[in-house]
């Protein structure tokens, strides 16, 4: 049945027989079951949109929607082909109205609104007068809705004025879009569109008045009439660009606004918003400026520039004023407290102290997020009264920030305790009840007691001044230059002992390295007001400052000890402490510390006391310094005369020295020789020398032969598994394969004692007995005697 209806239809189609072929589509739709009407309504649609006539097709289309609601997409897109435009929104709008609707061509409720959008805004004539399409609120519903998009929406409803020839409702919105939007994007895309949309109705205008003009020319008759009309299109030419001169000025401004829309606790964002009216960057001041000529500038010029500047000054002031109750301290961003300093600056700089005494005690009352920031406040006001000569109320203002709050947070949970809300959650209840302040803890902030400390000595008595110095020592608020302050005040005025006293207090309170100039300055002090007649009370302080000493700073005290001691003690007592250095200090100053041992030593008690600390130094530093301390050990046996003895140390000596590395050290030994040995001592020497580079030479070789069978291991795994790991890791190996070997080469010495081990020890201390003793060498050598073949050979 429904081929044979199809058929029909198909003939009727091919034959062009509109009216005749439209009946027997409704015929067949009246005859055939509801299952069976889709192949039809396929071939109905398909004919329909081709036969050209559009209100059938329309009417058509309409009852397939009744069948088929999910084709409303293709009759939009045959409205468009058709141009009805106001149909096709009429449909898209009850797409959107149906929240189950899913798109057949898988568009989105986005894409969809965009859509409508377009249409409306490109052909706002035939849908201004729809009864059921009000694009105004359509865009504004899609602004709250896709967030992303807002930009474009407000440009499409402008749009959609513009071509109706409403300029003003296009102006308002863009007004409106502008102090509405919260991203910068959004803005820029906003303002552009608005400006160009300036710049084209000025042109416009521009072209017009051209014509005018033009017309004015070529006819002479109504001339008042063209005069008037001409005259009122520059006047408003000459508005229409003040407004966007206006405009332009302002966009700082108007960017600074989304940006404080977006997050209104930006204290960056308010500061730059008060600058910009500080500086006269608004349009107000930019077209007042550029319209003054300079014939006219005289006093009343003057006097306006002034008052547009106190209006500015008052714009700002106002920003602050906003800034300071919309910013939240606990969330925003930056400090809260330079927006109060900058308001009572503004005051203080126009003469209004009052003003700015009431904003900044208004300041000391908020919340803020750290206390730093109301120390800033506080120090800030007592500044503000320094520089207008108001010492005696910046006392004031500093001693009422360092006094403690009569209900601090301790306070009121040692009265909680006292209530019998001994539990931790009620004891936290009453605190939050309380409300936890920075202002409790304001009285313990060091920038406040600084800067109050500063005033009570310049304006204080000395009783107040101690009580103050008192107090934030109990506090435990002191830093170490409050207390060498305090100390210095009381020795000004010859309080010696009490000023002692405050560095006894001020040593126990700090640690080093924050307690050394503490420690150095009360040290100084102490010496120069009793030199040695306290003695033993010297020695106490210093062996107090010396056990808390860290290694980097030891040297310092130290030295400064021994030289009490040399001063006003004991000359042992001097070397006893110097010894004492030696081990305190760090590893890389212990050889420097050794030397000043040894040439006190030889200064207090003559050359030969000095040699139990060079043979302690050699035993105890490492190779580096011991064969550096050698070479001076031996040169002071050898101006002794004592030759023997300083061959035996460049001995010992010999066994940390390269030959290929420390020539230095060899140099000097063969120049002792050349001076004051002989050939047999010089053949000793020779033979040390290829001794101690043949053991530096086996450690360098046993470290090639493990680099090289390293390379070996990773080239065979290289070349077996083909792994471009290990063939990178050879070649890696292959590019730092001298700077390894030098490495290991620098490393040889203590290497050399590892590997040769106790051997070279017992022979180096045999070496030395026979050096000690000639005459028991040359006998023990007698024994061991053999023939020697080669004259030249040396017996080893």
């Amino acid at each position: 049945m429904p081929r044979i209806w199809l058929d029909y239809c198909e003939f009727l189609s091919s034959i062009h027989r509109g009216t005749e072929t439209r009946k027997a589509f409704d015929r067949a739709l009246q005859a055939l079951p509801i299952t069976q009407h889709q192949e039809l309504w396929n071939l109905y649609i398909d004919w329909v949109t081709k036969y050209g006539v559009e209100e059938t097709a329309i009417r058509v289309y309409r009852r397939f929607l009744m069948y088929y609601p999910a084709s409303r997409e293709s009759f939009v897109t045959y409205l468009e082909e058709i141009e009805q435009y106001e149909e096709a929104a009429r449909q898209l709008s009850i797409c959107l109205n149906d929240e189950h609707y899913v798109s057949p061509s898988g568009q989105t409720p986005h894409q969809l609104w965009m859509k409508l959008c377009d249409i409306c805004s490109t052909h706002p004539e035939c849908v201004v007068n729809s009864a059921s399409i009000d694009f105004d609120a359509i865009i504004r519903s899609g602004i709250a809705k896709f967030s992303d998009e807002v930009g474009r929406l407000w440009n499409s409803l402008a749009d959609y004025f513009i071509r109706l020839g409403q300029f003003e409702r296009a102006r308002d919105v863009y007004e409106e879009a502008i102090n509405s939007v919260t991203t910068v994007r959004d803005f820029s895309i906003v303002f552009d569109a608005y400006v160009k949309v300036e710049e084209s109705i000025l042109t416009a205008k521009i072209r017009l008045l051209q014509q005018q003009r033009q017309e004015g020319d070529d006819h002479t008759d109504g001339e008042d009439i063209d005069a008037t009309n001409i005259s009122e299109s520059t006047a408003d030419i000459n508005m229409r660009l003040a407004r966007i001169e206006f405009l332009m000025d302002k966009r700082p401004l108007l960017l600074n606004s989304v940006v404080l829309r977006q997050n209104p606790h930006n204290v960056h964002e308010w500061h730059k918003r008060a600058k910009l009216f500080k500086e006269g960057n608004n349009a107000i001041f930019s077209n007042k400026e550029n319209d003054s000529s300079k014939d006219n500038v005289d006093d009343s010029e003057d006097e306006e520039t002034k008052k547009l500047k106190e209006k500015n000054l008052q714009k700002a002031i106002l920003t602050y004023v906003e800034a300071v109750k919309t910013v939240d301290p606990k969330i925003c961003t930056g400090k809260l407290s330079g927006l109060w300093l900058a308001l009572a600056s503004i005051y203080e700089k126009k003469g209004d102290l009052e003003n700015a005494r009431f904003t900044m005690s208004k300041a000391t009352e908020v919340n803020y997020k750290t206390v730093e920031e109301l120390a800033n406040v506080w120090c800030g006001w007592a500044e503000m009264e320094m520089r207008h000569d108001e010492f005696e109320r910046a006392l004031q203002i500093m001693q009422q920030a360092a006094t403690e709050p009569t209900m601090s947070a301790r306070r009121r949970k040692a009265r909680a305790v006292a209530q019998g809300k001994g539990h931790e959650d009620e004891v936290a209840a009453a605190l939050q009840e309380g409300g936890v302040v920075t202002a409790d803890r304001l009285h313990k902030n060091t920038k406040v007691w600084s800067l109050y400390l500063d005033l009570e000595e310049s304006l204080g008595t000395v009783e107040s001044c101690r009580a103050a110095y008192d107090r934030v020592i109990e506090l435990k608020a002191a830093s170490a230059q409050m207390c060498l302050n305090y100390a210095t005040f009381l020795e000004e005025r010859n309080y010696f002992e009490d000023s002692f006293r405050v560095y006894e207090k001020a040593v126990s309170l700090f640690i080093f390295p924050q307690v050394k100039p503490i420690w150095l300055a009360y040290l100084d002090k102490f010496i120069a007001r009793y030199s040695g007649t306290k003695l033993e009370r010297l020695r106490d302080l210093f062996e107090q400052a010396v056990s808390a000493v860290p290694q980097e700073d030891a040297a310092e005290f130290y030295i400064k000890y021994a030289k009490a001691e040399e001063q006003f003690g004991l000359a042992r007592h001097a070397v006893v402490i110097y010894d004492r250095a030696t081990k305190a200090v760090p590893p890389g100053k212990r050889l420097d510390m050794y030397r000043l041992y040894a040439k006190k030593v030889e200064q207090f008690f003559g050359v030969t006391k000095s040699r139990p600390v060079y043979e302690k130094a050699v035993k105890e530093l490492d190779d580096e310094s011991s064969k550096l301390l050698c070479l001076e050990f031996a040169e002071m046996e050898r101006r002794l005369g004592e030759v023997d003895r300083a061959r035996a140390i460049l001995q010992f000596g010999s066994q940390f020295s390269d030959p290929r590395r420390d020539g230095f050290y060899w140099k000097a030994w063969r120049e002792f020789e050349e001076q004051h040995g002989n050939e047999d001592t010089f053949r000793d020497m020779l033979r040390v020398q290829r001794s101690v580079e043949t053991a530096f030479s086996q450690v360098n070789y046993l470290a090639s032969e493990m680099m090289a069978g390293e390379h070996l291991d990773v080239l065979e795994e290289a070349n077996m598994a083909t792994d471009l790991d290990a063939m990178s890791r050879y070649a890696e190996l292959e590019a730092l394969d001298r700077v390894q070997k030098q490495a290991l080469i620098d490393a040889a010495p203590k290497e050399t004692l590892l590997a040769a081990g106790q051997k070279r020890k017992a022979v180096d201390a045999q070496m030395i007995l026979d050096q000690l003793n000639p005459e028991k060498k040359l006998s023990r050598l007698d024994e061991k005697k053999e023939t020697v073949v080669n004259a030249e050979e040396l017996d080893i």
